[in-house]
């Protein structure tokens, strides 16, 4: 048989299609919905119970990214979001391979945010916080002038109301698309934290994967306690940026939320599963030592 004929011999084969037994299987998108695969220990875990565990694998203890509404859902039982018609605009006119405007178009399509963060009040049992969580979808979870804003009057009600304030990060750093403008919102978070500490009200910054760029130099980093979800990856540059600047191979942990427990950067790495008991905790405690009440936070 020549190569030709062995080819073609396959390929009649690979057509003889068994159309009844096809018609009693799932498709692919059914599958995903009932099973998901761990990017890290490629098992399949029914999806259920995968969301049951919080989007943690029950194999190996992977903590898939989740949105930043699934994470105010874990965290709170009650919340009341904040500027949500807060929109972006493009003050540079900036066009990469597509327009800044058509990016933003395409991220609210695909996420149904108007912007990489969701702001709100919420409550955790008896205690009330004020809550930022970053989406990461949305164009990579970066820190653009809206981004900046809302976090910023996020603070001021915070420092209004004297309540916690816990910020949730996702991000590849500040938005190269909005430049100068992006930047500001470095300093601008900065100036309403440093308020926020001297009126003497808790900032607890939790940095989950992946947490780069601007935002690690800023607001993801000027918590009173900065606690690392395990499995994240927190820095300022990418491990492979790093690597070509100082022509040295980095650690196999390098970034990881363990690595910057053992040399101090993070306070504490928790699972998922205990983000929102230490959450609880913290902020009562806080409140317990400052005197004041539930009633004085409402």
């Amino acid at each position: 048989m020549s190569l030709r004929d062995w080819f073609a011999s396959k390929r009649n084969t690979s057509t003889k299609l068994d159309v009844a037994a096809m018609n009693t299987r799932l498709t692919d998108e059914e599958i995903c919905k009932l099973w998901t695969q761990c990017y890290n220990c490629h098992q399949n875990i029914p999806t259920k119970e995968l969301e049951n565990n919080l989007l943690v694998c029950t194999h190996c203890g992977y903590h898939f990214r989740i949105g930043a509404h699934k994470r105010i859902m874990q965290i709170c039982d009650e919340f009341q979001e904040m500027d949500a018609d807060l929109l972006p605009a493009d003050p540079l006119s900036f066009t990469d391979t597509e327009p800044y405007l058509k990016r933003q178009a395409g991220a609210h399509k695909k996420t149904g945010l108007n912007e990489a963060v969701v702001t709100g009040i919420g409550t955790i049992g008896a205690e009330k916080l004020a809550l930022a969580v970053m989406d990461f979808t949305y164009l990579g979870g970066s820190m653009g002038s809206v981004v900046g804003e809302k976090i910023t009057r996020l603070i001021e009600k915070a420092f209004e109301d004297r309540l916690a304030v816990v910020v949730v990060s996702s991000s590849g750093g500040a938005r190269m698309q909005e430049g100068t403008f992006s930047l500001m919102q470095m300093v601008k978070t900065g100036a309403a934290l440093s308020r926020l500490h001297e009126a003497g009200l808790l900032y607890i910054s939790v940095l989950t994967e992946p947490t780069f760029g601007g935002v690690t130099a800023s607001y993801g980093t000027l918590g009173d306690i900065t606690i690392a979800e395990e499995g994240a990856r927190v820095g300022f540059a990418g491990r492979r940026v790093i690597e070509q600047t100082i022509r040295q191979k980095l650690p196999a942990d390098f970034q990881t939320a363990n690595y910057l427990l053992k040399y101090g950067q993070v306070d504490m790495v928790l699972p998922r599963q205990e983000l929102t008991g230490m959450l609880v905790n913290l902020i009562r405690l806080h409140r317990l030592s400052s005197g004041l009440t539930p009633v004085e936070q409402a």
